[in-house]
């Protein structure tokens, strides 16, 4: 089963390159509406489906303005959509999101081996509280929001098959700058997932493009690979990796992760693609 994770950027272009792509699934973040020629073609392919609701899901500084969302984009794999509601609106043994439109997850039949619930996360920035000492965006909150939601997916460590990827705003391995305050900070969210049973399972290098040059705030012995560059930087120059899978311990022997980040390859967002392959009889 072939699979992207990527952050769209609230972009057209990327459904476009999205629908000429041979994959399966797509676990999509900061997805707009797509535009009209490639709405035709969704309507068009029986093959196509993408979970259901409202595009502008998710509130920002009071404006509606995108959501993650999973796209079904071949005839090899049956898919179930698993509806993530407001925290406010859930009812007992709901899946909830958080925060609107950061969530969306379906139940996925491969062609061979067993169903699996695939999970597309985003981790919203905001802004430090008017009494915090120090006027930052900061994601860290969101994104353990996130594995909050996530974790009524799971009732035990093993024995589930769990895939959630997206883009979490955070830093693996290292701080803001090199900041260990900070380090620590984004660690435990790794951690967090971890003792789900949901361990990091990349990208990182040799699946993907290091750094070149390498950028001081990052270890020299760190595996990381970039997959989201600045509007000062281009896909050449990237340096920070934001985007992640992570996976049940059962599933991760069977995946090939790898960021689609050189330069040829990087698509039209700031956010590369993240490829993920699971392989038959998982």
């Amino acid at each position: 089963m072939k699979i992207i994770s990527w952050n769209m950027a609230r972009r057209h272009e990327p459904w476009r390159c999205l629908l000429d792509m041979d994959i399966d699934l797509a676990l999509l973040q900061e997805a707009c509406s797509p535009p009209p020629d490639v709405t035709e073609r969704i309507h068009s392919d029986p093959a196509i489906e993408i979970n259901p609701g409202p595009w502008e899901t998710m509130i920002v500084e009071g404006r509606p303005r995108y959501r993650t969302a999973i796209a079904k984009l071949s005839d090899r794999i049956n898919v179930e959509w698993i509806e993530a509601k407001p925290l406010a609106a859930a009812k007992s043994r709901d899946l909830v999101a958080s925060w609107p439109g950061t969530l969306a997850a379906a139940l996925v039949t491969p062609p061979s081996g067993d169903p699996m619930i695939a999970v597309s996360m985003y981790a919203q920035w905001v802004r430090t509280s008017i009494r915090a000492s120090a006027n930052y965006i900061v994601s860290d909150g969101s994104a353990h929001r996130v594995v909050s939601d996530v974790s009524t997916l799971v009732a035990k460590e093993a024995g589930h098959r769990i895939l959630a990827a997206g883009d979490m705003n955070i830093l693996r391995g290292h701080g803001e700058y090199g900041d260990p305050y900070w380090a620590a900070r984004y660690q435990t969210v790794f951690d967090r997932m971890a003792v789900l049973g949901l361990p990091c399972v990349g990208p990182e290098y040799p699946n993907g493009r290091q750094a070149d040059p390498w950028p001081d705030e990052l270890p020299r012995d760190s595996r990381n690979v970039p997959t989201f560059h600045h509007a000062r930087q281009r896909p050449e120059t990237a340096t920070r990796q934001l985007d992640y899978v992570f996976a049940s311990r059962g599933l991760a022997g069977s995946l090939r992760v790898r960021a689609l980040n050189a330069v040829e390859e990087w698509g039209p967002s700031d956010h590369c693609r993240i490829q993920i392959e699971l392989a038959e009889d998982a």
